[in-house]
């Protein structure tokens, strides 16, 4: 049989959790053994991963790699929180030297080197090994495989990478994996010695899992359902990749224009005062709520009018393929890989990114009923689970893709 090892962050909510619930359902355990690596025992997804999966035992010093570095030092894990004392500074020196604001990335790379020295080795030999989300000096250096395979979930033109550390890594691996076919395209663009390398696994998901999960609940005493108003949702972290901070001043726009509207964000993360804040100052607080961390946010998605992403960016919002196994029509803004979400005007609509524009944009959808409902009928047509696509990742292994 052989052997697959999956190296994961978490399992807490968020899109690449659930794609890679998708994919570990989706893989044959008749043919494979597969290891699970995560670095933290936490999250709200962990009930969901398939029995046939091996989890791995804990191992603390993984842990480490995005614990609040006083979190480090309080429980006397000095040489960590030393190694990660080191990597902010290094990042905050290589973005100063090179007029860097966007730090995320560069922060995730200097950490991971600089605790790397001190992680253990994964034990075993693996026939193929998964780096599934964010850097992957991991994969690179503690892990042993014939074929290693690092996953990108983001469109990449959007990072501010370091281009030294990128090439130390993805020189080491096999294949460089990107979730839709534009995601991969851009990556290639920036880094084209690796267009060889490239490929795309779209995210695999389980409509009849939505469609069961979706009837679960009954979200009327958190939704106003009373049908005054347009109903609206949207999910996600609260980060600035998102645009929830935006969506206050597009609702505001839209409610002046005589369109009535209730707007459900669902989701958590660093944004969330910004939010609120914003809410507030845009005088929208009975027309945007926020609800929160949800583990199933499928009878939300199901009881709204319109589900709306209104990013400004993304890899493959898996929401927008859920909203659509739901048969909801669906909006989403004009980013960079919008057009591999979804063909505008027959599965969805592509809004522009500006709020006026916008708020212009969804106002006339929503006036729109015959729309809204060839829209939902689209989506009832197609077959959007992409099961298949873990057969490429079979193809890589036995060298025929």
């Amino acid at each position: 049989m052989k052997k697959i090892l999956v190296t994961m962050t978490s399992m807490y909510i968020g899109g690449a959790e659930r794609s890679l619930i998708g994919l570990l359902s989706a893989i044959d355990y008749t043919k494979y053994q597969v290891d699970l690596l995560l670095y933290r025992h936490e999250g709200e997804f962990l009930p969901f991963i398939p029995k046939q999966v091996r989890i791995l035992p804990y191992m603390p010093q993984y842990d480490t790699l995005d614990r609040p570095i006083k979190n480090l030092l309080c429980s006397k894990r000095f040489l960590f929180g030393v190694a990660r004392l080191i990597a902010k500074v290094k990042t905050r020196l290589y973005c100063k030297r090179h007029s860097i604001k966007k730090t995320v990335w560069v922060s995730l790379q200097n950490n991971t080197r600089c605790i790397l020295p001190l992680l253990p080795k994964i034990e075993g030999t693996y026939d193929i090994a998964i780096g599934f989300l964010g850097i992957h000096d991991i994969l690179v250096k503690k892990v042993t495989a014939k074929i290693k395979l690092g996953w990108i979930h983001t469109d990449y033109g959007q990072l501010a990478p370091n281009p030294k550390m990128d090439r130390q890594v993805y020189d080491r691996l096999d294949y460089i994996v990107n979730v839709s076919q534009e995601c991969t395209n851009i990556f290639v663009q920036k880094y084209p010695q690796y267009k060889k390398k490239a490929i795309t696994v779209e995210n695999i998901l389980s409509p009849a899992v939505v469609r069961q999960q979706a009837r679960q609940a009954d979200v009327s005493k958190e939704m106003d359902l009373s049908g005054r108003y347009k109903i609206l949702c949207s999910v996600g972290r609260f980060t600035k990749e998102k645009n929830f901070d935006n969506v206050p001043d597009i609702c505001r726009r839209m409610l002046e224009k005589g369109c009535s509207v209730k707007w459900y964000i669902i989701g958590y993360g660093a944004d969330e005062q910004l939010i609120k804040e914003k809410i507030k100052q845009c005088g929208v607080e009975r027309h945007v709520i926020l609800l929160g961390k949800k583990v199933n946010p499928y009878p939300y998605i199901e009881s709204c009018d319109l589900y709306v992403q209104p990013s400004r960016a993304e890899g493959k919002a898996v929401t927008v393929r859920e909203a659509q196994m739901l048969c909801k029509p669906v909006a989403i803004a004009n980013f960079a890989t919008a057009k591999s979400q979804l063909t505008d005007g027959v599965d969805g609509m592509i809004v522009p990114m500006d709020n006026n524009g916008c708020a212009q944009a969804l106002e006339k959808l929503l006036d729109d009923p015959e729309s809204l409902r060839r829209l939902g009928e689209n989506c009832a047509q197609a077959d959007y689970s992409n099961r298949a696509e873990v057969e490429k990742i079979y193809r890589l292994e036995e060298g025929s893709l």
